[in-house]
């Protein structure tokens, strides 16, 4: 199930993985620099430690563990340094190019220097190394689930909460475009009544992980409450009244010196923009009017923009159908909105 939502603006409590402070039920504690003062290790710790310890008082639990890793400035654990030797950015069809009938905030990234494809190949080098870490981590707290006796009983829900592009139409590593480099995520569950290996094709975003994880726990969803629950459909379910489009939020841009996704236009600081994203096409209007449309049946790295030959008919029926997904504020309002045209 492809997991589709809006580029987190979340902060974060450090700028590395090593020498920082951790707000620990609020004492504040310091970790230095050596291999298990690493974030990522810290987590996994602490996070076999709280299942070890609500098993053994057979205390039902919800656990959310979120990794600092692979953010910026890319710091990989001490062991995994010389991991992936000669790993590069992909050179995949969008790889420096612009696609045609550009925004105008894209329009005038020029081709990536040299010296920009270097520290794109080295962060992506740094950044697959960092992830190593978040691999053991899964891991470690899979394996105590298991020595605890809770496996067979626990759903394991493993997501982010935003892509990155590196190389991707002319921009240096960012976050916040309605590409699918940005906007497109994996989602992965484990657990009872799911079947190993199976996949579902039906678009859910990350506002599905509150109700879902609500229903898991035997709790009500509120009528005010916008996701669905997942589970269904993760137990293999049939869903043929299923949304058919995502919608995608962009406010911006935003170059506050204090807030920490700040980007300039090399990165991608796109205009705000309101999108949707089907199975098929990427929609997506800009606060100064401008439009884009990719048909990602034939187009799948998103290269053609033919919003300019759309017809009226076509282009109100989307704007329609976006707006409406804007402005929907309940659970059954915003469901009948993901009910986008083909």
């Amino acid at each position: 199930m492809p997991l589709v939502g809006p580029a987190s603006r979340a902060a974060f409590p450090s700028p590395s993985e090593y020498n920082y402070d951790l707000n620990e039920n609020h004492t504040v504690v310091h970790y230095g620099n050596q291999p298990a003062d690493y974030l990522t290790n810290v987590l996994s710790r602490k996070g076999k430690d709280f299942i070890q310890r609500s098993a053994a008082a057979n205390t039902p639990f919800l656990l959310e563990v979120s990794t600092f890793a692979p953010h910026s400035p890319f710091t990989p654990a001490d062991q995994d340094l010389a991991d992936f030797p000669g790993l590069t950015a992909p050179r995949t069809a969008a790889y420096d190019r612009l696609p045609t009938n550009p925004p105008s905030w894209l329009a005038g990234n020029g081709p990536l220097s040299a010296q920009e494809k270097s520290t794109l190949d080295t962060n992506f080098r740094k950044r697959a190394q960092s992830v190593q870490a978040v691999d053991r981590l899964i891991g470690n707290l899979r394996a105590q689930l298991t020595t605890s006796g809770i496996a067979d009983n626990t759903y394991v829900v493993f997501s982010s909460d935003n892509g990155f592009h590196m190389g991707e139409y002319r921009l240096t590593g960012g976050k916040q475009t309605a590409f699918d480099t940005d906007v497109r995520v994996p989602l992965v569950v484990a657990g009872p009544g799911v079947v190993p290996g199976s996949q579902r094709a039906e678009i859910v975003q990350n506002i599905d992980l509150a109700p879902t994880f609500q229903r898991i726990g035997a709790a009500d969803v509120g009528a005010h409450v916008d996701g669905r629950n997942l589970l269904p459909l993760a137990q293999g379910d049939p869903a043929p009244n299923w949304r058919t489009g995502a919608l995608i939020e962009h406010h911006g841009p935003n170059q506050a010196a204090d807030d920490p996704d700040a980007q300039d236009l090399r990165n991608g600081s796109p205009v705000t923009y309101e999108a949707l994203r089907t199975a098929t096409y990427t929609y997506v209007e800009y606060s100064n009017g401008e439009r884009e449309y990719y048909n990602r049946t034939v187009d799948p790295h998103q290269l053609d923009n033919i919003a300019a030959g759309l017809s009226a008919t076509r282009l109100a029926a989307l704007h329609d159908a976006l707006a409406a997904y804007v402005a929907c504020h309940s659970h059954s309002a915003c469901w009948t909105a993901g009910h986008v045209p083909a």
